[in-house]
């Protein structure tokens, strides 16, 4: 609503908002009985509407995942970004998991190694990206001889069966059986020596 600038104002003891002085007994009789300060945001809300204003704006609200109670605010950032049980994906693998697992299921699956097809050597999962960017494909070990010979051998039997990076789904799934096993294992005897 404008209000005239020549016009002289009052501010509402109800509402605090400046309103024409000659409208303000009006505006104090019908603000006082239809209008409530919401004691938190201090928004004025209507007083038919103050409870259903509380519970969808400032009500406290459990996380559908963890259980956690917080802000109904917050509760976006906590899901995307903090929930103990959102669902993550391992850097090495790309299977999916809760992130309060993925630190002890990347410590088992990044110590897995797969061969660079340019030195013959087997390289770490977590260190493959780092090798990749080194590698220069010269094998710099004792025996280079033997790997040699049967990278050679490999070579006169044809191409191999598999790519690098390429994984069947009996390998993956092998893959998440032994994984989860160490990861079990790697808890059950962290808790006894607790």
């Amino acid at each position: 609503m404008a209000v005239a600038s020549d016009q002289a104002t009052s501010i509402c003891n109800h509402c605090d908002r400046a309103i024409p002085s000659t409208n303000l007994d009006l505006h104090f009789a019908h603000c006082s009985r239809n209008l409530e300060k919401c004691k938190i945001c201090e928004d004025m809300v209507p007083k038919k509407f103050s409870e259903e204003h509380f519970l969808s704006t400032h009500a406290p609200v459990a996380c559908s995942l963890c259980s956690e109670t917080m802000e109904r605010e917050i509760l976006a950032v906590h899901k995307g970004e903090n929930c103990p049980k959102r669902i993550v994906t391992c850097d090495y693998c790309e299977f999916p998991l809760p992130a309060i697992d993925l630190f002890e299921h990347q410590e088992v699956c990044g110590n897995r190694t797969e061969l660079c097809h340019l030195c013959s050597r087997y390289i770490r999962l977590r260190e493959r990206d780092f090798h990749e960017s080194r590698c220069n494909g010269i094998i710099s070990n004792v025996a280079e001889s033997s790997r040699r010979n049967t990278h050679a051998a490999e070579r006169d039997r044809g191409p191999p069966r598999r790519q690098p990076r390429e994984f069947s789904k009996k390998r993956l799934l092998f893959t998440i059986a032994i994984t989860g096993i160490a990861v079990l294992l790697g808890s059950l005897l962290f808790q006894r020596k607790v």
